[in-house]
């Protein structure tokens, strides 16, 4: 037709262009209209507005006003705690095939709703397709039916609070939802500003399904001090995190010494690798990058790694692909400023632009840039801008490419690009990271475990694993709720022991000085300082070194070294090591026994079972090395997926005072079974067995710095295991101080945290949980001594 301005088939071919998408929000508006666009709190099934509150305007992207929130007050959480706990109550006393009803049915309202639910995210700019929430309601309606069948064990915890910071994704936050759920916990979701409309919809949606009333509620505000607010009330027994790590920090803090465990998945602002190898399909590798590092709303930053053998074919590529492409709405107007500095700063420092069009000199649009030619060090690489731009690495060689993988300090993803199976599966294994994607990219099922590693999470999600976060030993009682103690973070552990001084005795009574064991062999403290080992009645034993921040320090260096060695060994290899571990500690069983009467003050007999159980102990957990492992499930996806479990790294250990050998070789035996380094710090008040263990480690096979004890004051040791940068998690058995200055402390990096609160009446009670410990308990501790993996292999 004359004067048509339709583009033909060759046109579209030649630009790649995506086609026009519907973007109406009708729906989603008439919902909403339907309500006034103003919505209150969703409390006992309902929508509740309590008179004379504030409220909050939500608006979209050309910032119109969309609803009108209401923020939530003291007086709203106490009425809320009300509701909860008569709804776990409920909740939990249904059946497990009552609890999968319900959430089966949330699948066929979904299905008739799903078109309101999504438009409601694209008005609150959190994009969120409806069939990936029928997929998680799908797969966590499946093991809400099984839960008793496959976890006869374990029971839920009662109240999850579930904290979304103002950006994170509807679905980010569902993943936490719907397995508390599942598991028989009562929830209150504390929505960001981005997912509190869709939020509010779907507890309808659920009341729909059959859900009954008080199990799920949603408090809005302002979601990280709302959310403390609603940590601190007594009903709350664990809060789960996602969103930016920076009001996940601040979650932390407020909450430390609250007894409640807090868990982080910070989903926002992670720099993941996008490496292309030169086996890679180069023009399937250039799509992925177009698709994927220039979307407005992105939950990650993109670093583009190429191999320089194809730099020149993958950058001829991105020109003809980046012609014509749209500039990108930045998330907020000041953003731009921060993304012209990067780019100056770049091009100062010798990149290169590579942009779809020149960038206009002001407003909130900006056009996709790759930046070639950067630095590592670059500030663009290290601390990306928010916009869309691209940093652009090479390597040479395909270990170069993974090193620059890991350069990162977040650990959320990568996306690998090869025709190499054997490079993508090695170079996938060498990834630090939760999820790797083999010529792929942003794919996610609920039915695969994925852990943050390093700086990206203290969680794990999805799958069987994720959901024993939700849930504790059956054997095992709640915990009581304490109130935060006083502690001046600045100064905690830096008080020093009493000074041992020279008595003048005689020679032949002196007390023996035992050394601690760093790098595979004893070794004085670096202070060159000595505290007493004293009997239960206050004579001196012994002596042992006063371990400090270098001793720390010189225990990472020996650890990291041979860590990683340490993992790579099979599984039947390390199992062989402990059995040799449980035969020397048999072979030292009388001075075993000796150790422990003297240090504790028990019998001999009773000393005899101890050293028992530590030798049955450690061959329980050789007989679980080569056991436990991954698997390959059945995702809906073309194509297959793997489920890795791997060592966390280095862990450091502080030991209780109950059962001094019997503590010692179960959480040892646990950490390095999996291929961990661990750091030891014997109990305080009873270090001589330990002390004597070393003995039992020096001749062993045990590769020199996979463990090391010390000594000392608990509070110094601590202390110097939160402020050490490389130790991944801390597992801590002492006093309430203890506990809340770790989870004070332990963000910068994040380490995983599992805390004890060491009371009074433990020994009185015999340590039962270490000597008769129920299999769940045991179950618990390999746990947390791994971190998931998945790594997603396409096949079509």
């Amino acid at each position: 037709m004359a004067g048509s301005t339709a583009k033909t088939v060759h046109d579209i071919f030649r630009s790649m262009e995506y086609g026009p998408t519907s973007s109406s929000t009708a729906t989603a508006r008439a919902w909403l209209d339907h309500h006034s666009s103003s919505l209150g709190l969703f409390m006992d099934g309902q929508l509740v507005r309590p008179a004379g509150r504030q409220t909050c305007t939500l608006t979209d992207a050309t910032g119109g006003d969309v609803c009108r929130t209401v923020c939530a007050v003291e007086e709203d959480i106490v009425q809320c705690a009300s509701s909860m706990a008569s709804g776990f109550k409920t909740w939990s006393g249904l059946t497990c095939h009552q609890r999968a009803k319900v959430l089966l049915g949330l699948v066929s309202v979904l299905q008739r709703h799903g078109q309101c639910v999504s438009e409601l995210c694209d008005l609150s700019q959190s994009p969120c397709s409806a069939s990936s929430l029928v997929r998680l309601a799908q797969y966590y309606g499946g093991w809400a039916q099984l839960r008793d069948t496959l976890l006869p064990e374990w029971t839920p915890l009662g109240v999850v609070a579930a904290v979304g910071s103002d950006d994170c994704s509807l679905y980010s936050l569902m993943l936490k939802v719907l397995p508390a759920l599942a598991m028989g916990n009562s929830v209150v979701v504390v929505p960001g500003s981005g997912t509190a409309l869709p939020t509010i919809l779907l507890a309808q949606l659920f009341v729909e399904a059959g859900l009954p009333a008080g199990v799920l509620n949603v408090l809005t505000g302002n979601s990280v001090s709302l959310g403390v607010k609603v940590t601190q009330n007594s009903t709350i027994s664990y809060v789960t995190y996602s969103g930016s790590k920076k009001d996940g920090e601040a979650l932390c803090k407020a909450t430390a010494g609250m007894g409640v465990p807090v868990s982080l998945s910070p989903s926002l602002g992670a720099t993941c690798p996008f490496i292309i190898f030169e086996s890679a399909d180069i023009d399937s590798a250039v799509d992925g990058v177009i698709e994927t590092a220039f979307k407005k709303k992105r939950e990650m930053q993109w670093l583009l790694c190429v191999q320089e053998n194809v730099l020149d074919s993958v950058v001829s590529r991105l020109k003809l692909r980046m012609t014509g492409m749209k500039s990108v709405p930045l998330l907020r107007d000041a953003d731009r400023v921060l993304v012209d500095a990067a780019v100056m700063e770049a091009q100062h420092q010798g990149a290169t632009l590579l942009q779809a069009s020149a960038a206009p000199p002001s407003g909130g649009l900006y056009p996709p840039t790759v930046l070639c030619g950067v630095a590592p060090s670059s500030p663009c690489v290290v601390s990306p801008a928010p916009g869309p731009l691209l940093p652009l690495l090479t390597f040479r060689t395909p270990p170069e490419g993974v090193t620059l993988g890991n350069h990162s300090p977040h650990g959320q993803a990568a996306s690998i690009w090869t025709e190499d199976l054997t490079l993508a599966l090695e170079a996938a294994k060498s990834l630090s990271v939760g999820s790797v994607w083999v010529n792929s990219h942003s794919v996610s099922d609920p039915s695969l475990p994925v852990s943050g590693h390093k700086d990206s999470g203290t969680s794990t999600d999805g799958g069987l694993e994720g959901l024993y976060q939700f849930l504790r030993p059956s054997s095992s009682s709640p915990l009581p709720r304490p109130s935060p103690v006083s502690v001046d973070y600045a100064t905690f552990g830096m008080s020093t022991a009493p000074a041992v001084i020279p008595d003048g005795s005689n020679p032949a009574s002196a007390r023996p000085f035992y050394q601690q064991y760093v790098a595979g062999k004893p070794c004085k403290a670096e202070s060159g300082g000595s505290v007493c080992v004293r009997a239960p009645g206050g004579d001196v034993l012994a002596y042992c070194p006063e371990g400090g921040r270098k001793d720390v320090r010189n225990a990472v260096e020996a650890a990291i070294k041979t860590q990683p060695g340490w993992a790579k060994k099979s599984p039947s290899a390390r199992a062989q090591s402990l059995y040799s571990l449980a035969k020397g500690l048999e072979a030292k069983r009388r001075d075993m026994v000796q150790s422990i009467n003297m240090q504790t003050g028990i019998s001999l007999e009773e000393a005899d079972r101890e050293v028992n159980l530590s030798v049955a102990r450690l061959c329980d957990w050789a007989a679980r090395c080569d056991k436990e492992r991954g698997g390959a499930p059945p995702v809906p996806q073309s194509g297959s997926a793997l489920s890795v479990p791997e060592a966390l790294g280095v862990v450091g250990v502080v030991l209780p005072d109950t059962k001094p050998l019997l503590s010692l070789v179960t959480l040892l035996g646990a950490t390095i079974a999996m291929g961990n380094a661990a750091i030891m710090v014997p109990s305080e008040k009873y270090p001589l067995p330990a002390l004597e263990f070393i003995q039992v480690l020096q001749s062993s096979d045990l590769p020199g710095g996979v463990v090391s004890i010390l000594t000392g004051s608990r509070d110094q040791l601590t202390q110097a295991l939160a402020n050490h940068s490389v130790i991944k998690a801390i597992w801590y058995w002492g006093s309430p101080e203890g506990c809340q200055y770790l989870q004070y402390s332990c963000l910068n990096p994040l380490k995983t945290l599992w805390l004890h609160r060491q009371t009074e009446g433990e020994e009185e009670e015999g340590g039962k949980e270490w000597t008769h410990p129920h299999p769940s308990i045991l179950e618990e501790i390999w746990r947390n001594a791994v971190q998931w993996k998945s790594i997603w292999i396409p096949t079509a």
